[in-house]
């Protein structure tokens, strides 16, 4: 929309410069209609109502945000899985959103359908011995920022082994260390560890004879969302371990896609469940990031409607209301402004007419009907029946768009073409050669 709406603006500033208006008059123009149709948009917007248990409102507006997108196969799934996101992390009280709160990871070799809400954290990891258990239930799990290793000393040092014994001794020596480590883990109650550090062989054997399943390599991102998501307390020393700073989640488990060894481990109805996480599937990797830059926009405008929840109808509908209002304010308006502000006005027609056109009617017939309909009728909810759905009332087809973004459309493209404008000459490398 930004850009359409630039590049229509661009167009009448060029035939406004043709006239021999100075860029500042146009530019001073064009931030007055702009003020003006903003102003309107509020006059004409209508409030939704939503609420935790009726997110239906809130559905419609993402179906109409991703219904341009490469996700329309999908799209009732895939606004449902956008809005519960937003409602799972959405502080209503307060107008807040989060979005820090929200993770996406996707997975190439599914399809789009498969895609999900995880209430709690995806980590692009597997437990790290195929012998440990693979579906932990009330999990009780312990988030170590140190590693399962035996302490090194900060000098330079060597240790020569030169017999036998000593070399049982230090194999022994590091054995109590590890020993000692997994008790630790243990006696604290924790029925997990979640370590960012790797550890070897020899600990992972240990981890899984005492009956203690484990995840290694847990980057620093990931780390911090699990202790926000379960409630635990991130430990830097196995001496600080304590029941107090272990997190839950109702269950952990590790899920393998097809035949593949692609695995990815779920944590799940963690006891603070404001982190949730949206698992992508798709054919491939274009695909999945493709869905991922889709959702991202559906939630944007949802947080939006969370934080000002009042709407304005699509399909073209705000832009011709706006292009009405431009218009007669333009009449009232004496001196060289006028021109750019019914410049700003006719800009603001590409909007519908390219929405008509890409639909396959008559741009200029559609754009004129609707036009005089919404002066006779009064109903600025009227647009471009693009469904061919028999009714021109976006209100009864739900095409709905928040006011926040249809303005914010409006002011990105005045501010670029104000930019634009204000560059008196390009000198071109060639010029010089």
């Amino acid at each position: 929309g930004v850009v359409v709406m630039a590049g229509a603006l661009l167009e009448q500033a060029e035939l406004l410069l043709d006239r021999g208006l100075h860029p500042r008059r146009i530019s001073d123009g064009f931030e007055t209609a702009c003020k003006v149709a903003c102003d309107h948009l509020d006059s004409i917007s209508d409030e939704i109502k939503f609420s935790k248990d009726d997110i239906s409102a809130l559905v419609e507006v993402a179906r109409t945000t991703l219904s341009s997108k490469i996700v329309t196969r999908c799209l009732d799934h895939m606004s449902d899985i956008a809005v519960k996101a937003i409602m799972a992390v959405a502080d209503l009280e307060r107008k807040d959103v989060n979005l820090d709160l929200i993770k996406m990871e996707g997975r190439a070799g599914g399809q789009m359908e498969d895609s999900q809400l995880v209430y709690g954290i995806v980590l692009d990891k597997e437990i790290s011995h195929p012998g440990m258990d693979k579906d932990i239930k009330d999990a009780k799990m312990c988030i170590l920022t140190c590693p399962f290793e035996p302490p090194k000393p900060k000098t330079k040092h060597t240790i020569t082994v030169d017999t036998a014994e000593k070399f049982e001794a230090l194999h022994k020596q590091e054995q109590e260390y590890f020993v000692e480590m997994v008790k630790q883990v243990k006696d604290c109650g924790a029925n997990l560890a979640i370590c960012q550090w790797g550890f070897d062989d020899e600990a992972n054997h240990l981890l899984m004879q005492a009956g203690l399943p484990a995840v290694r390599w847990v980057g620093g991102v990931e780390i911090e969302l699990l202790a926000i998501a379960s409630g635990a307390r991130i430990v830097p020393r196995f001496s600080e371990l304590a029941a107090a700073k272990l997190g839950s989640a109702g269950r952990v488990r590790e899920v393998s896609f097809g035949t593949t060894k692609d695995r990815m481990l779920f944590i799940e109805d963690c006891s603070n469940s404001k982190a949730v996480t949206i698992f992508v599937r798709g054919g491939n990797k274009m695909i999945i990031e493709e869905i991922k830059r889709s959702i991202h926009d559906a939630l944007c405008i949802v947080r939006n409607l969370v934080q000002d929840n009042r709407v304005v109808y699509g399909g073209g509908a705000a832009e011709t209301a706006c292009n009405l209002a431009v218009m007669e304010k333009a009449n009232e308006v004496t001196g060289i402004d006028q021109y750019a502000m019914r410049g700003f006005a006719d800009a603001l027609d590409v909007i519908p007419m390219a929405l008509a056109e890409n639909s396959g009617l008559s741009g200029i017939d559609s754009l004129a009907s609707i036009k005089q309909r919404q002066v006779a009728e009064k109903n600025p909810r009227l647009g471009v029946d693009c469904k061919q759905a028999g009714t021109n009332d976006m209100r009864e087809q739900r095409v709905i768009e928040t006011l926040h973004g249809k303005k914010q459309q409006l002011m990105l493209a005045t501010q670029v073409v104000k930019m634009i404008l204000k560059i008196d000459d390009v000198i071109a490398p060639d010029a010089y050669q």
